[in-house]
Protein backbone atom coordinates (compact mmCIF):
# COMPACT_ATOMS: atom_id res chain seq x y z
CA UNK A 1 0.00 0.00 0.00
CA UNK A 2 1.28 3.77 -0.96
CA UNK A 3 1.95 5.51 1.94
CA UNK A 4 1.30 9.48 0.66
CA UNK A 5 3.75 11.73 1.58
CA UNK A 6 5.51 9.47 4.32
CA UNK A 7 8.59 12.01 4.43
CA UNK A 8 11.18 12.17 7.18
CA UNK A 9 11.37 15.41 8.78
CA UNK A 10 10.55 17.12 11.78
CA UNK A 11 8.61 20.30 11.43
CA UNK A 12 11.81 22.58 12.19
CA UNK A 13 13.84 21.19 10.26
CA UNK A 14 14.56 22.25 6.60
CA UNK A 15 14.19 19.06 4.32
CA UNK A 16 17.42 19.10 2.06
CA UNK A 17 17.43 17.10 -1.11
CA UNK A 18 21.20 16.03 -2.69
CA UNK A 19 20.96 15.15 -6.38
CA UNK A 20 23.13 13.99 -8.96
CA UNK A 21 25.01 11.48 -6.76
CA UNK A 22 27.33 9.20 -8.48
CA UNK A 23 29.92 7.45 -6.09
CA UNK A 24 30.31 6.48 -2.76
CA UNK A 25 32.36 9.24 -1.01
CA UNK A 26 28.94 11.41 -2.39
CA UNK A 27 26.78 9.34 -0.51
CA UNK A 28 28.36 9.17 2.41
CA UNK A 29 29.14 12.86 2.56
CA UNK A 30 25.65 13.25 1.80
CA UNK A 31 24.17 11.38 4.48
CA UNK A 32 27.09 12.62 7.29
CA UNK A 33 25.97 15.94 6.20
CA UNK A 34 22.76 15.45 7.57
CA UNK A 35 20.59 14.91 3.97
CA UNK A 36 16.97 13.73 4.34
CA UNK A 37 16.80 12.52 0.38
CA UNK A 38 19.74 11.51 -2.01
CA UNK A 39 18.99 10.90 -5.45
CA UNK A 40 20.11 9.39 -8.42
CA UNK A 41 19.87 10.40 -12.37
CA UNK A 42 18.93 7.57 -14.22
CA UNK A 43 17.66 9.71 -17.00
CA UNK A 44 20.02 11.65 -20.13
CA UNK A 45 22.48 13.66 -17.91
CA UNK A 46 25.62 14.12 -17.55
CA UNK A 47 24.89 12.82 -13.55
CA UNK A 48 23.26 9.90 -15.13
CA UNK A 49 24.07 6.45 -13.15
CA UNK A 50 23.08 2.98 -14.26
CA UNK A 51 19.98 1.27 -12.12
CA UNK A 52 22.77 -1.27 -10.96
CA UNK A 53 24.79 1.34 -9.70
CA UNK A 54 21.82 3.33 -7.98
CA UNK A 55 21.05 -0.08 -6.00
CA UNK A 56 24.50 -0.43 -4.97
CA UNK A 57 24.66 3.17 -3.77
CA UNK A 58 21.60 2.79 -2.12
CA UNK A 59 22.16 -0.05 0.20
CA UNK A 60 24.56 2.30 1.73
CA UNK A 61 22.02 4.58 2.70
CA UNK A 62 20.45 4.52 5.91
CA UNK A 63 16.26 4.02 6.07
CA UNK A 64 15.70 7.41 7.56
CA UNK A 65 16.83 8.90 4.26
CA UNK A 66 14.87 9.10 1.22
CA UNK A 67 16.58 7.63 -2.20
CA UNK A 68 14.94 8.74 -5.30
CA UNK A 69 15.34 7.94 -8.86
CA UNK A 70 15.05 11.22 -11.63
CA UNK A 71 13.75 10.59 -14.37
CA UNK A 72 12.67 12.89 -17.61
CA UNK A 73 10.73 11.73 -20.61
CA UNK A 74 11.06 8.02 -20.14
CA UNK A 75 8.03 5.42 -20.63
CA UNK A 76 5.75 4.68 -17.67
CA UNK A 77 6.97 0.90 -18.47
CA UNK A 78 10.51 2.18 -18.01
CA UNK A 79 10.52 3.97 -15.00
CA UNK A 80 8.97 1.22 -13.26
CA UNK A 81 11.55 -0.62 -14.43
CA UNK A 82 14.59 0.83 -13.55
CA UNK A 83 12.46 2.10 -10.09
CA UNK A 84 12.62 -1.80 -9.23
CA UNK A 85 15.50 -2.31 -10.34
CA UNK A 86 17.22 0.39 -8.60
CA UNK A 87 15.60 -0.01 -4.98
CA UNK A 88 14.91 3.63 -5.13
CA UNK A 89 11.95 4.82 -2.52
CA UNK A 90 11.00 7.80 -4.75
CA UNK A 91 10.27 9.00 -8.01
CA UNK A 92 10.94 12.42 -9.61
CA UNK A 93 9.19 13.47 -12.47
CA UNK A 94 10.48 16.44 -15.09
CA UNK A 95 8.40 15.75 -17.98
CA UNK A 96 5.02 16.53 -19.22
CA UNK A 97 3.64 13.23 -17.48
CA UNK A 98 -0.50 13.74 -17.08
CA UNK A 99 -2.91 12.82 -14.39
CA UNK A 100 -3.32 9.28 -15.60
CA UNK A 101 0.76 8.84 -15.34
CA UNK A 102 1.06 10.03 -11.96
CA UNK A 103 -1.90 7.59 -10.42
CA UNK A 104 -0.39 5.05 -12.28
CA UNK A 105 3.08 5.18 -10.13
CA UNK A 106 1.01 6.02 -7.63
CA UNK A 107 -0.54 1.94 -7.24
CA UNK A 108 3.35 1.16 -7.17
CA UNK A 109 3.36 2.58 -3.68
CA UNK A 110 6.74 4.89 -3.89
CA UNK A 111 6.57 8.46 -3.06
CA UNK A 112 6.02 10.93 -6.22
CA UNK A 113 7.96 14.03 -6.55
CA UNK A 114 6.59 16.38 -9.86
CA UNK A 115 9.23 19.22 -10.58
CA UNK A 116 8.13 22.20 -12.81
CA UNK A 117 9.45 25.71 -14.04
CA UNK A 118 8.47 28.66 -11.73
CA UNK A 119 6.61 30.74 -14.38
CA UNK A 120 3.60 33.12 -15.12
CA UNK A 121 1.17 30.57 -13.30
CA UNK A 122 2.68 28.57 -9.91
CA UNK A 123 2.03 25.21 -9.63
CA UNK A 124 0.79 23.71 -6.51
CA UNK A 125 1.72 20.85 -4.42
CA UNK A 126 -0.60 18.08 -5.66
CA UNK A 127 -2.48 19.33 -8.73
CA UNK A 128 -0.58 15.60 -10.29
CA UNK A 129 -1.52 13.59 -7.12
CA UNK A 130 1.83 14.50 -6.23
CA UNK A 131 3.51 14.05 -2.44
CA UNK A 132 6.28 16.87 -2.61
CA UNK A 133 6.34 19.36 -5.84
CA UNK A 134 10.16 20.56 -6.63
CA UNK A 135 9.87 24.09 -8.09
CA UNK A 136 12.68 24.77 -10.23
CA UNK A 137 14.31 27.82 -12.07
CA UNK A 138 12.36 29.06 -14.77
CA UNK A 139 14.93 27.69 -17.25
CA UNK A 140 14.96 23.98 -15.42
CA UNK A 141 18.69 22.71 -15.04
CA UNK A 142 20.30 25.36 -15.96
CA UNK A 143 22.38 25.92 -12.58
CA UNK A 144 21.43 29.84 -12.31
CA UNK A 145 20.39 31.37 -9.31
CA UNK A 146 16.67 33.22 -10.36
CA UNK A 147 14.40 35.81 -7.82
CA UNK A 148 13.14 34.11 -5.18
CA UNK A 149 11.49 36.95 -4.00
CA UNK A 150 8.66 36.76 -6.70
CA UNK A 151 7.56 33.21 -5.03
CA UNK A 152 4.60 33.61 -3.60
CA UNK A 153 3.59 31.88 -0.30
CA UNK A 154 2.93 28.78 -0.43
CA UNK A 155 -0.14 26.85 0.96
CA UNK A 156 0.61 26.27 4.74
CA UNK A 157 2.17 22.87 5.32
CA UNK A 158 3.00 21.75 1.61
CA UNK A 159 5.34 20.11 0.76
CA UNK A 160 7.91 22.04 -1.93
CA UNK A 161 11.25 21.83 -2.56
CA UNK A 162 12.99 25.16 -4.17
CA UNK A 163 15.62 24.64 -6.56
CA UNK A 164 17.88 26.51 -9.21
CA UNK A 165 21.00 27.61 -8.76
CA UNK A 166 21.26 27.04 -5.08
CA UNK A 167 24.66 26.91 -3.65
CA UNK A 168 26.02 26.78 -0.39
CA UNK A 169 26.80 30.96 -0.39
CA UNK A 170 22.91 31.79 -1.71
CA UNK A 171 20.94 28.88 0.48
CA UNK A 172 20.32 30.36 3.20
CA UNK A 173 19.26 34.00 1.74
CA UNK A 174 16.69 31.89 -0.87
CA UNK A 175 15.38 30.04 2.40
CA UNK A 176 15.07 33.16 4.24
CA UNK A 177 12.85 34.88 1.30
CA UNK A 178 10.77 32.08 -0.32
CA UNK A 179 10.51 30.41 2.89
CA UNK A 180 10.34 26.57 0.88
CA UNK A 181 9.25 23.34 2.83
CA UNK A 182 12.66 22.26 1.58
CA UNK A 183 15.55 22.52 -0.91
CA UNK A 184 17.18 20.96 -3.52
CA UNK A 185 20.76 20.96 -4.99
CA UNK A 186 23.17 19.44 -7.44
CA UNK A 187 25.23 21.80 -9.48
CA UNK A 188 25.74 23.75 -6.36
CA UNK A 189 27.94 21.62 -4.77
CA UNK A 190 30.22 20.23 -7.67
CA UNK A 191 33.79 20.82 -8.29
CA UNK A 192 33.06 20.22 -12.18
CA UNK A 193 30.47 19.71 -14.16
CA UNK A 194 28.49 16.23 -13.02
CA UNK A 195 31.39 15.71 -10.35
CA UNK A 196 30.37 16.27 -6.63
CA UNK A 197 32.64 17.95 -4.06
CA UNK A 198 31.76 16.38 -0.26
CA UNK A 199 33.17 19.45 0.91
CA UNK A 200 30.63 21.60 -0.95
CA UNK A 201 27.77 19.07 0.48
CA UNK A 202 28.49 19.49 3.71
CA UNK A 203 28.69 23.32 3.74
CA UNK A 204 25.39 23.21 1.78
CA UNK A 205 23.78 21.59 5.09
CA UNK A 206 24.75 23.67 7.04
CA UNK A 207 24.37 26.78 5.75
CA UNK A 208 20.29 25.44 4.46
CA UNK A 209 20.34 25.07 8.26
CA UNK A 210 21.71 27.75 9.78
CA UNK A 211 19.87 29.49 12.37
CA UNK A 212 17.10 26.79 12.55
Amino acid sequence: MRQSGAVSNSSDSLFIKICGLRTEEDVDAAVEAGADAIGFVLTASPRRVDAATAARLSRRIPEHVLTVGVFRGESLDDVRSLAAESGIRAVQLHGSEDRDYYDALAADGRTLIRAAAFGDSVPRCGEMGEDMLLLDAPVPGSGMAWDWSRMPVADPGAQWLLAGGLTPDNVRNAVDTARPWGVDVSSGVERSRGVKDPALITAFVKAARAGR
